[in-house]
């Protein structure tokens, strides 16, 4: 019979009590903990991810009135809000067990109990914690992650929420620094492995020589430096999400490894010669044209509709010009929190700079630029020179540039400063609004100038 992935603690001054209870749970849970004394639980539960607490309510001998009970319960309930506690009182105490129930146990249980209905109840304790834990991963996740109001962005996290509550294989594609590390861990956190690991592995600048035994393990001796059993990374993503970044680096040779480990969902340790079973969400990235690849042999085909299942692409920044200073500003509060700074603000100029800024490295050259600002800036306004954007980066015009060209680039620069907002932009350039439209008509400037 396989046990459940738990961690139970036992909490009880009778030491045939935490004998029995331990021989009835270890049956069916992988870690069972017994403590004697009640002060040391807090402790216990700072070292330990425990699910589910079975709670004694009395502690000293004459006094039945569950106080200490109660007082420890709500202890742990402050404490560690995720692990859910059910109460053990005696047979004509249920009252005090009651009150407990009102203040966040989960259960109770009578001494001296019946196995059976003792495994029922911390079962049912154990999915209600697993529950609480996946819902508490998902509002960290919707709160911890900018995702904006762009349709593309907006398309690509619908996605990513519908995708993350199954097990399929999922291909995030994008260039550098969209964001496709974020969107894995966005995936593996709304899903029902939130509570397992998020193991990343770099395809890219992993040494083909130690591809196998970092991604398989190995046995002790399978290799000169081979001292003790080690598992690989696949291994160690056990009941959460492995995601494979850069997946379009794998060289062809190994691309047949992975696709056999993916097929099979098993993998052998280098020097050991039986297969182990893989529990693993598979999550992979590239910013390569994957179809590009497969047609010119660079990338077996087999292997890309494996990975394959949804593939979900994220825009470059240049697409969700809506999105620029929304995004500036939560990463602008995610450095200051990072570097314990002040409320700190972009000035007027940096807001337009932004905006009209190509942003060729995506998010990751913005939150680089943003957390050198927050180092270099000397009060709470970050300047131009702070974030060190070029004024004149996007719309130079060349020397030679004919009047129309002018024209068409000084309602561009307005555009762009207002944020598309025509009403501001005819203001600045002293023109009324029927009129700016009239030249914007002339020059073809709408929408598509926008990403």
């Amino acid at each position: 019979m396989k046990k459940t992935q738990a961690a139970i603690l036992v909490i009880d001054d009778q030491e045939d009590i935490l004998f029995a209870s331990k021989m009835a749970l270890k049956k069916h849970f992988e870690e069972i903990y017994t403590l004697s004394d009640p002060k040391r639980a807090i402790r216990l539960l700072s070292e330990k991810a425990i699910d589910v607490v079975l709670l004694d309510m009395n502690y000293r001998i004459g006094f039945e009135d569950g106080r200490e009970g109660v007082y420890l319960l709500k202890e742990i309930k402050a404490f560690a809000p995720q692990t859910l506690v059910v109460l053990m009182t005696a047979f004509g105490k249920v009252e005090t067990a009651v009150e407990g129930l009102k203040l966040g146990a989960f259960d109770y249980i009578l001494k001296p109990w019946d196995n059976d209905k003792l495994l029922e109840v911390i079962k049912a304790a154990v999915t209600e914690s697993r529950k609480e834990r996946r819902q508490a991963a998902k509002q960290s996740a919707a709160e911890s992650f900018f995702i904006g109001e762009s349709p593309a962005i907006k398309k690509a996290y619908s996605l990513a929420g519908k995708v993350a509550r199954t097990d399929a294989n999922v291909l995030i594609l994008g260039e550098n620094g969209t964001g496709k590390y974020v969107m894995a861990h966005y995936i593996h956190q709304q899903s029902n492995r939130a509570t397992g690991s998020f193991i990343h592995v770099d395809l890219g600048a992993l040494n083909e020589n130690i591809f196998e035994s970092e991604l398989f393990g190995y046995a002790k001796g399978a290799f000169t430096d081979a001292k003790t059993d080690t598992p690989g990374r696949f291994e160690l993503a056990g009941g959460g999400t492995i995601f494979l970044d850069e997946i379009g680096n794998v060289p062809l040779h190994l691309q047949a490894k992975l696709l056999q480990v993916l097929q099979s969902k098993q993998i052998t340790r280098l020097g050991e010669g039986r297969p182990r079973q893989l529990d693993v969400r598979i999550i992979t990235a590239t910013n390569i044209d994957l179809k590009n690849e497969v047609t010119q042999k660079h990338f077996r085909e087999d292997l890309y509709y494996r990975i394959n299942t949804m593939a979900i692409t994220l825009p470059p920044l240049r697409e969700r010009k809506e999105d620029l200073l929304s995004l500036a500003n939560f990463l602008l509060n995610k450095m200051a929190d990072k570097y314990e700074r002040d409320l700190l603000l972009f000035d007027d100029e940096v807001k337009s700079l932004i905006i009209e800024q190509s942003w060729n490295g995506n998010i990751r050259e913005m939150e680089n630029r943003i957390e050198r600002a927050v180092i270099l800036c000397d009060n709470n306004i970050i300047t131009v020179n702070d974030l060190d954007l070029d004024k004149a980066t996007e719309l130079a015009l060349p020397e030679d540039a004919a009047l129309s060209d002018v024209e068409k680039m000084a309602i561009l620069r307005a555009l762009q400063k207002q944020n598309y907002n025509v009403s501001r932009a005819a203001e600045e350039l002293g023109l009324s609004r029927a009129a700016l439209y009239r030249r914007m008509d002339k020059y073809e400037i709408g929408k598509a100038d926008r990403s």
